[in-house]
Formats: C-alpha cells, sequence, structure tokens
C-alpha cells in the first residue's frame, strides 16, 4: 500500500498581522532550544516560481501556553543548527552550498 504525503502545515502571523503559510520540514531539539525548518507554501503559481526556495529556521519558544517563532540573532547558533537541517535534510532536497 503507498504511503500518502501529508506534509505539516504552520500557519504563522507576523507581527504586522499577515499570515504566512509554512510547511514544516524537520524539528530539532537541543538541551537549550527547538528549532524548525520550514519552506512557504504558496496558492499562487507566480508565486512559486518567483521562491527562491531556501530554508526558513526559526527557535521555537512558548510563554504563558502560546507557541512562537522567533529568528534565530546570534550567527554561531543560526550557523550550527542550518547545518545540523541541511545534514538532514540533504537526502531529500537538493542543497546548494554557497
Amino acid at each position: 500500500m503507498e504511503k500518502a504525503y501529508n506534509p505539516d502545515i504552520v500557519s504563522v502571523v507576523d507581527e504586522d498581522g499577515v499570515e504566512h503559510i509554512f510547511e514544516e520540514l524537520d524539528r530539532i531539539e537541543t538541551d537549550d532550544a527547538r528549532y524548525v525548518a520550514l519552506l512557504p507554501v504558496y496558492d499562487d503559481d507566480e508565486e512559486i516560481l518567483d521562491d527562491d526556495g531556501e530554508l526558513i529556521i526559526l527557535r521555537v519558544s512558548e510563554e504563558d501556553g502560546e507557541t512562537y517563532l522567533e529568528p534565530i540573532e546570534d550567527d554561531e547558533e543560526f550557523d550550527r543548527i542550518g547545518a545540523a537541517f541541511e545534514e538532514r535534510l540533504a537526502d531529500l532536497f537538493e542543497i546548494d552550498e554557497e
């Protein structure tokens, strides 16, 4: 029996109140924090063609029972987590080393 593809879709509302839709590709949990790797999901074909295909990597935080996604401000932390996601996702995607 063929396994159906059921992506994990995440809706994120930014600080301006604009909703963005992403597919969650992977999660990493360390002793210090949790992280997610996301790809934007588009309804419009033109937006799909214009997308650069870059992973969006965010830290997961919780406050008062609410879950928030926030950018990783520390360059060293971002590089370390980004490399971990690249290694884990290399079999699924062509990762372009820049």
